[in-house]
């Protein structure tokens, strides 16, 4: 009898659990604005966006549980459970959750995430070397803001993908891009949605942003090698994804709340099928070159 009780007990205390136990909030200038609310909404057929007005997640659900991308800040993770919960969705039955680069306001709420709901989190080999020491890696751009500014809760329990690599969870399958430049880890990601008898493919973007510390330099110096080379390519893989769809993980980059306001003012073909991956890479080379320019002066 005894031994049964410490058995349910174990069990009962290494279950994912039903409420939210969130890592305290984060600060930063543009934590309060990232981590505005935003209501959820179906994006198209089974996938939902879930974050926030400035930090973008993502959950594509199937009866056999459920994928979901990046967990924004500390504090974005009540608000993603809130909005899965909110469509109608159990947070426990997330089944894997996958990020796209290793910074504060992408994967700051993966820990508390998988906590509620025992999901694996997958992330790139150099992603998911952050992940487990809950600080980007040390040749990050950004590595010199330094240790408070950069931390995020620890992922202990990570796996790491490879380029190309297919993950499934059922009938759902997402595949990984990596696409390093704004970290050595970023990743976007891919897949195909149904709604009826259309599919389109859908793509999540990581960041190309060229953002880094004043004593970085992307076309190389200071002791450092350049990545200009691999950044370049990176945009030109997202450019060359199959991609109806685009979600770039800071929604404004892709306008997603103006596609929204006109998707429900009644805009057809639907907003969001713009096929965008094309116009986002553009954006990121033609803001990679004035970087590059900046530098070389």
């Amino acid at each position: 009898m005894l031994l049964t009780l410490l058995v349910t007990l174990m069990l009962v205390l290494q279950a994912p659990g039903s409420t939210l136990q969130p890592d305290p909030p984060m600060r930063c200038a543009a934590c309060d604005a990232w981590n505005e609310p935003l209501p959820p909404f179906k994006v198209f057929g089974n996938t939902y966006f879930v974050g926030t007005g400035g930090l973008s997640s993502v959950l594509i659900t199937s009866d056999s549980g459920h994928i979901l991308l990046d967990g924004g800040l500390t504090q974005s993770a009540a608000l993603i459970d809130a909005n899965i919960r909110q469509l109608g969705f159990d947070p426990a039955d997330i089944r894997l959750i996958a990020a796209s680069h290793e910074h504060y306001d992408h994967v700051g709420g993966i820990a508390a995430l998988q906590r509620l709901s025992g999901a694996e989190v997958v992330h790139s080999e150099a992603g998911a070397r952050a992940l487990r020491r809950g600080l980007p890696n040390d040749d990050d751009p950004q590595i010199a803001f330094g240790r408070e500014a950069n931390a995020f809760p620890a992922v202990s329990s990570v796996r790491a993908v490879a380029d190309g690599e297919v993950v499934r969870v059922g009938p759902l399958a997402i595949t990984a891009h990596y696409t390093p430049g704004h970290t050595p880890g970023s990743t976007s990601w891919s897949w195909r949605s149904c709604e009826g008898d259309r599919c389109v493919d859908i793509v999540y973007a990581d960041s190309l942003n060229p953002v880094s510390s004043d004593d970085f330099r992307f076309s190389g110096g200071n002791g450092r090698p350049g990545i200009e080379d691999s950044f370049r390519a990176s945009i030109a893989k997202v450019a060359s994804l199959p991609c109806d769809i685009v979600i770039s993980v800071h929604p404004g980059f892709t306008n997603l709340t103006q596609k929204l306001a006109a998707r429900a003012a009644g805009a057809s073909p639907d907003p969001f099928i713009d096929g965008g991956c094309g116009q986002y890479a553009a954006d990121a080379a033609r803001r990679l070159d004035e970087r590059l320019a900046r530098e070389r002066r």
